[in-house]
């Protein structure tokens, strides 16, 4: 792997003490230096608030290393990584204090790559001081982070701020789903492979499944959490996401702004949801108390802190309709929950069955053929079919098998990295092609807000679901009301 890929940066980290830095922004960064993916003259300044000096933020940085990265410290790889570490204190809502970046940053050596590790709050604050201080150059650039706002109007306020400053070109919004190497897979998968681009529509496929499972509950975010609910937390976001690159038309090339485009056309066809099907097209949960792995969990309204009278959702499933020649009359199941049966990201694509059978001492009716696509926590593609059971009965016996890839296995060579390492360093190199464009930001919103405006019209409690299920019994009736069941 050669570390000569790009132009060396100056990444500043806006928030380096906060949780996101630590759990993840520092332990990707310390992958890629292991792997020498970043550029031997780039440096990482972390900004904060706390009164601390360049060697306390690098015992800081060893800690949370410790603690997070799951593997032993390379001792050379981490004299490596710590060389390139800084800190500077600066409170980020005083203007004044931003002018301390001009001692530690070169426009002349390195680009600046603004990574924005705090609250939305917070965002107007950095770009004026940036922008006040001067230390910005032309090839500056930012990153930042989910909730890009809790709706269209927020959203567009936060990103109007940011374009007072930073061109779009200049601007990455991170997803971090879209870095999984099964997302991208999808590319490859869809747009390589005449088995499925011949037959990706709604001729050979019956329906798709998209499951975002959580074992984990609020986990101490319960104010954060109930004022945004898993529709906004999860589904605005990483669902849509998976959704616009499975169902997206081929685009003319692996550029950005082709990959964008049809993004956008998925995002722009969906059929909206509104007050008027919105309880036959939607289902709303909340987890009450039950069990995880054996041990007693509470229940969403019993979790610390919490409001016991709030009718926030943790668990949502949908039917969405994607009105355009491909997708006719294939629904795609949505759903994704917190406190459920296990931690699982996939993928389904559920084929058409055969219209005639001629195996049917085997099966009074062939079941379909499946495609699935793990995203987590095994990475990997399977295909299901029917294959004949060897044998010299009189009878031809069918059995269901899979035709397994698993990414661990088949590529034992390679280094699996998750999502967030592979963003970081694109946003270093300056390619925009995997973040989110403020379009596709505003489009997904404005799908959102119509589901949410017609449950609060409803003013409608959420169904509960014991903790440690696959959620309330009416997301199964939602598949169910179609003849078709959830995988698994």
């Amino acid at each position: 792997m050669s570390s000569k890929t790009y132009n060396p940066c100056d990444l500043v980290i806006y928030g380096a003490l906060g949780d996101l830095s630590r759990r993840k922004l520092l332990t990707c960064l310390y992958r890629l230096e292991l792997s020498n993916f970043i550029e031997p003259e780039t440096c990482i300044i972390g900004i904060d608030r706390m009164e601390l000096d360049s060697p306390g933020f690098i015992e800081i940085a060893h800690k949370s290393l410790q603690e997070f990265l799951n593997t032993e410290l390379d001792e050379a790889v981490w004299k490596r990584f710590s060389s390139r570490l800084s800190y500077l204190q600066i409170d980020l809502t005083q203007m004044d204090q931003y002018s301390k970046l001009q001692d530690f940053v070169d426009h002349s050596k390195r680009v600046m790559v603004n990574y924005f590790a705090v609250s939305p709050v917070l965002f107007k604050n950095i770009c004026q001081g940036l922008d006040q201080s001067g230390v910005l150059s032309s090839t500056s650039r930012m990153v930042m982070e989910k909730p890009i706002g809790h709706d269209l109007k927020s959203s567009r306020e936060i990103n109007d701020e940011v374009a007072k400053v930073f061109k779009e070109d200049q601007v990455f919004r991170i997803d971090h789903y879209l870095g999984k190497e099964t997302v991208l897979n999808l590319l490859a998968l869809r747009f390589a492979n005449s088995i499925f681009t011949t037959n990706w529509d709604h001729n050979t496929i019956d329906h798709v499944q998209i499951t975002v499972a959580e074992e984990v509950g609020i986990e101490g975010r319960w104010e954060y959490f109930d004022h945004t609910g898993q529709l906004r937390d999860m589904l605005q976001n990483h669902l849509l996401q998976i959704l616009t690159f499975v169902a997206m038309e081929p685009p003319a090339t692996l550029e950005a702004q082709s990959i964008h485009s049809e993004k956008i056309k998925v995002l722009k066809a969906l059929r909206p949801i509104t007050a008027k099907n919105v309880k036959e097209k939607t289902v709303r949960g909340q987890y009450t108390a039950g069990y995880m792995k054996g041990k007693p969990v509470p229940g969403y309204l019993e979790e610390e802190g919490a409001n016991t009278k709030s009718i926030t959702e943790s668990f949502v499933a949908l039917r969405v309709d994607i009105d355009n020649w491909r997708w006719a009359g294939v629904p795609f199941y949505l759903r994704t929950g917190k406190r459920m049966n296990g931690k699982r990201t996939e993928i389904v694509i559920n084929f058409k069955r055969l219209p005639h059978n001629i195996f049917r001492d085997s099966y009074r009716e062939l079941p379909p053929n499946k495609l699935i696509i793990h995203l987590q926590p095994n990475e990997g593609v399977e295909i299901q079919v029917l294959n004949k059971i060897p044998g010299i009965d009189e009878n031809i016996k069918l059995q269901k098998t899979k035709l397994d890839l698993s990414f661990s296995e088949t590529f034992k060579n390679s280094r699996i990295f998750g999502g967030y390492e592979k963003l970081v360093l694109e946003a270093m190199r300056g390619n925009p092609t995997l973040f989110l464009s403020r379009e596709e930001i505003e489009q997904a919103w404005t799908w959102i807000d119509s589901i949410q405006n017609a449950w609060t019209h409803l003013l409608e409690s959420p169904i509960s679901y014991p903790a440690g299920t696959w959620g309330p019994i009416a997301s199964d009736s939602l598949l169910a009301q179609d003849g078709r069941a959830w995988e698994g």
